[in-house]
């Protein structure tokens, strides 16, 4: 095999079932990882590159994963200060656009000056290092600041979906143990000033002093000037407290191992993970990869960058492509606060085209809705002039998606970077490269520099092309999570006890490999379907749905089949206007069939065709799978707090109701 630091290993050649070498320690992974954390700003240098000690079942202890220990920075540091120090206060960091129309320009020096104010507010509110601070937050400003703030005093943030329940915003409350919870008293969604309030008054109940949890203080940004209930002493008016602060803040120092925030994220079964991720790895990596993957190639042609990543600034890729990784690169980007199509499905079109967009980051479900909203093209008014790379992240993107995709944001042109990672590991782990010569449809290619992935049989025999097998990560990279807050055990078992003896992270998704060797991500092991011992994606049934002109969005799941094992059952969004041609041709269920026929084969017709107003989504708009097994087979429903739009859920039983 090649050098784990070459940019495409033929990973075909596993074909002869020769096992990939052990790569958590290889020099040349260590000594490029270095390079890159050389990047950022330290204090003082590391003493120890990388420790890796290997998961003990017998002792049942995960492994032990550090970068750069003795090694002293500031995350926040990194993402403001050092680029005013530079020279570069005056340099726009954020263009802030609310979904009323209300428009915010930040520079970087602002950025600093707002960032001290809110790291003093925090001292003030009794936060220090190490306290766990909850935020509940629309994409706002304050979002980004109240997040670097933390990371400016040693607190351990974390980020929670505005759209979340009270139940699941208590969750993450009681499991870190928040001192401080952080909220809005209203957001604006689809045109509607939205009570926020009610929910984190819910969550946190008596708090502290009531005994309920460890909350003292619920700080309060004024959005949209809803009446809200108040407690006294506990809640805290966020203009009242912050912006009354001294603008200026010295920052210390952490250890590279100070833990930076938690990300909870949903598993199939029990309640989310909290997955603890460190700050000197981490912004190593989120660092260089934003700069790898969006900026352009040109360094001198780089200040011109515009990126807008999509993502709410909760889930783990706003993190990473929205907040550390560009902000620690000093490039100007776009926050956007709103639903896409709100006040008109052309708002995302608007907003590259007045901020001059340069890289546009997406998830494929925001991109199928696109094409829903435009069947007949997106009007020529709107202006992608100003694109130079488009790229999707999520869950892999279908091929008809993507040319769509390509041929009108990205004119038929521009570079598509189709990113595969996770939550745990921190940042991208497999993606095209802006410099590729081709571009495959939906096809995450291969392993970015640094990093090193196989695919394998259970036995952790390498897979033949064209099969399906677990994809593993077998070198990790510095931003990988070091544990699961609370219960290092969970992360034990859910990552690393299978293939122990090499120490490669198990990832959970399925995934094959292509003649060229280039990855293919299949979607959850657990999202695959036996049908009469043929083992079929979900994503790729999906992707074929889409690709008929009445399909928006699909999502597929296993139902039980006495004869065939799974059948397969498709929950369908539809339009309308292309629905009614269909039926005028005959039955839309039967069209759906024999095209998924005509495009995989007889074998992956679905059985069941239900018509939905829409399909479960994670915040990260990945299709949660499992629950629409579960509400066409009547059982209990698993975790529902980590869904993005958990009233589909009953739009969704009703339909099966009348199916």
């Amino acid at each position: 095999m090649t050098s784990v630091l070459e940019p495409h290993t033929p990973a075909h050649a596993l074909a002869s079932h020769a096992l990939p070498p052990k790569t958590q320690t290889d020099p040349a992974r260590i000594a490029f990882w270095e390079d890159a954390a050389r990047r950022l700003t330290w204090e003082r240098e590391w003493d120890a590159a990388h420790t890796w000690v290997p998961a003990d079942l017998e002792a049942d202890e995960p492994p032990v994963i550090r970068w750069f220990e003795g090694g002293r920075l500031n995350a926040a540091v990194n993402c403001a200060d050092r680029h005013v120090a530079a020279g570069r206060g005056d340099k726009v960091a954020l263009h802030f656009e609310g979904e009323p129309g209300d428009r915010t320009t930040v520079t970087y020096a602002d950025l600093q000056r707002r960032v001290s104010q809110a790291a003093n507010a925090l001292l003030a509110l009794g936060v220090g290092k190490g306290d766990r601070v909850v935020v509940y937050l629309p994409v706002l400003v304050e979002t980004v600041v109240i997040t670097l703030a933390c990371a400016r005093i040693g607190a351990v943030h974390s980020l929670v979906f505005g759209g979340f329940s009270a139940e699941a915003l208590r969750f993450r409350v009681e499991d870190t143990g928040a001192k401080l919870l952080v909220t809005t008293d209203g957001q604006y969604r689809r045109g509607k000033a939205v009570p926020v309030k009610d929910n984190a008054d819910a969550a946190v109940r008596g708090g502290a002093e009531g005994g309920d949890n460890a909350v003292e203080h619920v700080l309060v940004i004024r959005r949209t000037g809803s009446e809200i209930a108040w407690t006294p002493g506990r809640d805290v008016w966020w203009h009242e407290l912050v912006d009354a602060q001294p603008e200026v803040h010295v920052a210390e120092a952490f250890d590279a191992e100070t833990q930076l925030f938690i990300m909870y994220t949903s598993g199939t079964t029990g309640k989310p993970k909290g997955l603890v991720h460190t700050t000197g790895g981490y912004l190593t990596q989120a660092s260089w990869s934003h700069e790898y993957l969006f900026a352009n190639p040109d360094p001198a042609l780089r200040d011109a960058d515009v990126h807008w990543c999509t993502a709410d600034l909760a889930w783990v890729t706003a993190h990473t492509y929205e907040i550390y990784g560009p902000l620690s690169n000093g490039v100007t980007q776009v926050i956007f606060e709103g639903t896409p199509n709100t006040p008109h499905p052309g708002r995302h079109f608007e907003i590259i085209q007045r901020y001059g967009v340069t890289s546009y980051y997406t998830a494929p479900t925001l991109v199928r809705s696109l094409m829903g909203w435009f069947p007949d093209g997106v009007p020529a008014e709107y202006d992608f002039s100003s694109v130079r790379v488009c790229g999707t992240v999520g869950e892999a993107v279908n091929p008809e998606a993507w040319r769509w995709l390509r041929s009108t944001v990205g004119r038929g042109e521009v570079p598509m970077v189709d990113t595969w990672w996770q939550s745990e590991t921190g940042a991208t782990v497999l993606s095209p490269r802006q410099t590729d010569a081709a571009f495959k449809p939906g096809c995450a290619t291969r392993a970015l520099p640094g990093l090193a992935t196989a695919i394998v049989d259970d036995a952790g025999t390498p897979v033949a092309p064209g099969v399906q097998g677990n994809i593993v990560v077998t070198a990790t990279g510095p931003a990988m999570a070091r544990t699961v807050w609370g219960n290092p055990q969970r992360y034990l078992d859910s990552y690393w006890r299978k293939y122990a003896e090499q120490g490669w992270f198990l990832a959970g998704d399925g995934a094959k490999y292509d003649a060229d060797g280039d990855t293919w991500i299949l979607g959850r092991t657990d999202d695959v379907l036996n049908v009469s011992g043929h083992r079929l994606s979900t994503i790729e049934i999906e992707s074929a749905l889409v690709s008929h002109p009445a399909v928006v969005e699909a999502g597929v799941c296993p139902v039980a089949d006495a004869v065939t094992g799974h059948a397969v059952a498709a929950f369908v969004v539809v339009n309308p206007e292309a629905v009614a041609a269909v039926e005028r041709r005959g039955d839309l269920a039967e069209e759906l069939r024999a095209h998924v026929a005509r495009e995989i084969g007889p074998i992956a017709k679905p059985r069941e065709i239900v018509v939905v107003p829409d399909v479960p989504k994670t915040r990260s708009g990945k299709i949660m799978r499992r629950l629409l097994t579960q509400l066409f087979e009547g059982s209990p429903l698993g975790d529902t707090t980590s869904l993005q739009n958990e009233p589909c859920i009953a739009g969704i039983a009703e339909a099966l109701a009348a199916h």
